[in-house]
């Protein structure tokens, strides 16, 4: 049979057993009588003829169920009362599973909950509700999303060519199932992946991802071991840079082996450095000690690792990559805070947001009779020509300057603040050019003249210059994501901790774009600084410093400040599996789950993954996996939901 006939066939099959399906809305308020449809929340359309709805219930609350939230909404044909009686509201404790009966003359429930979660299910099928209470979702292993197992079920049958069928269609798919739909792995959802699939279940087979390059090396599909090799004499003298200044730059030789699935690349002669701000270390021992063989005081430290910095040829990257920064989980015994950001960036399709995957460390120093075990470390891309380059497609250029901003002073509203360009000495500038470095005067006469701007256009000007110059959504989408995770050492607040690239040359025709970065104290992490007290319950729309005024002049324009708060409320609604807690939990059990194995290590230090915040934050109580009023994506969905 031809294939696409045999292709058409099945698709005319397949529409005619996809159901029209309506909304279904729940809808609470006390005392009963006093309904609100238009606060009604959208139960989870589970695609098998049930809805779900997990909901947190504390005290006694009145509930009914609707198929819409406008005025003329529905209660449905027949109605529904939650209890075991035929006549009136019932209260009724929940404490197992339940299921209503049709009542002719009330829809309406009562319970309590004694603070506990709730899932509420409805079944089109016999039009009846149960109430159990709430279990955690299967743990989805970030790693590995089946692909081709479009409704995550753990099977792959027509059920997920129909899943397919329906995104073509139009129909809803967040972040996880277009993933799991991209059947022929080419970054696209289209017929050719509804092909692969009914090509699998005739018998052939889907054709394996060809990860190169940048997807070679931060391949969330696996855990990769990194191996650095250093003599002891450059050893000691990382160890005296850092004496001489505890904010050097300066690299000293080593060997690197780089390890996944099976093979390894190794590469020498590569450039080793010590990185970070407030969170430099010391990698061994105490000021003045020299390394101290096979009785050795290991901490934990942030490297950078430059292949090229010594022998610049093709043999030395890993499959054209050049640089990596190997981070150490300072302050977040969680293990997870930095890694969740910068998924949930992609998630979001925030595309400027830098490549992070964890990876396994070694460091060895020559005489010592073993490696020494670093433990899990988070493997992230560097923000510099390299990543624009990987990027030009999407800025346009990769020919422009890139500004590293930083040191609580990048305000953007200084035109005579500390600007100077990478010049390859230990010096710390607010405004550091990164590159095309030789261009740094007319670099500076463009970074001032953007400040000029942003800070002295009036209102009508304004609006319609920063149209001009930046893509206003994806920055306010970025935005959305850095205060939903609680990012308070940021732009806005603290004038810090943030990249920024034009992608030309002169004063006008140019794109501005804001590239976040540094995202280890967040998700409940706070601290009283700027504006900010509490950063899960800080007003989002008051943010920071609005002396900061890039975001702030940009929220005056309603147009502006309701995509904002669209952009936002979309990062809490469960069923885009963004920032919603249970489906944010699932994916940190998942990766806590395949890291916690690895994670003791011979620095004896951050030895154990607990679900806490930074000991000196000012917010002890945040947790991210134990819910209750402290639970930070609880209080952050709640400072979101009523804007």
């Amino acid at each position: 049979m031809n294939k696409y006939y045999r292709l058409l066939t099945l698709m005319a099959l397949v529409l005619t057993i996809m159901p029209a399906r309506a909304a279904i809305y729940m809808v609470g308020n006390n005392p009963f009588g006093d309904w609100n449809p238009g606060q009604g929340v959208e139960m989870t359309d589970q695609g098998n003829g049930t809805y779900t709805l997990t909901v947190s219930i504390s005290g006694t609350v009145w509930f009914v169920f609707a198929d819409g939230q406008s005025s003329d909404w529905n209660v449905f044909n027949a109605n529904y009362r939650y209890g075991p009686n035929q006549g009136g509201s019932q209260e009724v404790t929940v404490d197992n599973t339940y299921t209503t009966q049709k009542s002719n003359n009330n829809h309406s429930y009562k319970f309590t909950g004694e603070g506990k979660d709730y899932t509420f299910t409805f079944d089109e099928s016999n039009l009846t509700f149960s109430i159990s209470e709430y279990q955690e979702p299967p743990l989805p292993d970030p790693f590995s999303l089946q692909v081709g197992d479009v409704n995550g079920d753990g099977e792959i049958n027509i059920a997920d060519v129909n899943g397919i069928i329906d995104i073509l269609l139009g129909g809803f798919a967040n972040y996880d199932k277009r993933h799991r739909s991209d059947a022929n792995r080419d970054d696209e959802i289209n017929i050719a992946d509804v092909n692969a699939v009914i090509d699998l279940l005739l018998g052939g087979e889907l054709p394996e991802p060809v990860k190169e390059g940048y997807d070679y090396v931060w391949d969330d599909e696996v855990l990769p071991e990194v191996h650095l090799n250093v003599s002891l004499a450059e050893w000691n003298r990382l160890l005296a840079l850092y004496d001489a200044n505890a904010f050097t730059t300066q690299y000293v030789q080593a060997t690197l082996s780089f390890v996944k699935d099976g093979e390894t690349t190794v590469i020498d002669n590569v450039g080793l450095r010590l990185k970070g701000n407030t969170s430099r270390r010391r990698p061994e021992g105490s000021y003045g000690q020299m390394h101290q063989r096979d009785n050795t005081d290991w901490h934990h430290a942030h490297f950078g690792v430059n292949l090229r910095k010594f022998a610049d040829d093709d043999a030395h990257t890993i499959q054209g990559v050049r640089k990596l920064h190997l981070k150490w989980f300072k302050d977040d015994p969680a293990y997870v805070r930095e890694v969740f950001c910068y998924e949930l960036f992609r998630r979001a399709g925030v595309w400027t947001a830098v490549r992070d995957n964890y990876c396994r460390l070694w460091l060895h120093v020559e005489g010592d009779s073993k490696e020494a075990y670093y433990g899990v470390y988070e493997l992230m891309e560097p923000i510099d020509k390299h990543y624009l380059k990987d990027r030009k497609n999407r800025f346009g250029s990769n020919k422009g300057y890139l500004w590293k901003c930083r040191n609580s002073a990048a305000g953007l509203n200084n035109p005579n603040g500390d600007i100077w360009y990478d010049d390859d000495t230990d010096d710390r500038h607010a405004y550091t050019l990164e590159t095309q470095t030789e261009e740094f005067d007319s670099a500076r006469v463009q970074l001032v003249d953007f400040m000029n701007k942003l800070n002295g256009l009036n209102d009508n000007e304004f609006y319609t210059w920063i149209q001009q110059v930046t893509d206003v959504d994806l920055l306010l989408k970025t935005y959305a994501v850095n205060v939903a995770v609680g990012m308070w050492d940021d732009y806005w607040n603290n004038a810090n901790n943030y990249y920024i690239y034009f992608n030309g040359k002169g004063l006008t025709g140019y794109k501005f774009f804001f590239i976040p970065y540094d995202y280890d104290n967040t998700l409940g992490t706070s601290l009283r600084c700027g504006v900010q007290d509490d950063a899960g319950r800080q007003n989002p729309l008051n943010w920071g410093n609005n002396n900061n005024r890039l975001i702030a002049r940009i929220l005056r324009f309603n147009d502006f400040k309701q995509k904002y708060i669209t952009y936002l409320k979309g990062l809490i609604d469960a069923p885009n599996a963004l920032m919603d807690r249970a489906s944010s939990q699932a994916r940190i059990r998942s990766w806590q789950q395949r890291i916690e194995p690895y994670v003791n290590n011979d620095t004896g230090e951050d030895t154990a993954i607990e679900d806490k915040p930074a000991s000196w934050g000012n917010h002890s109580e945040y947790r991210l996996l134990k819910n209750g009023s402290d639970n930070f994506f609880t209080v952050k969905a709640a400072s979101i939901s009523p804007l």
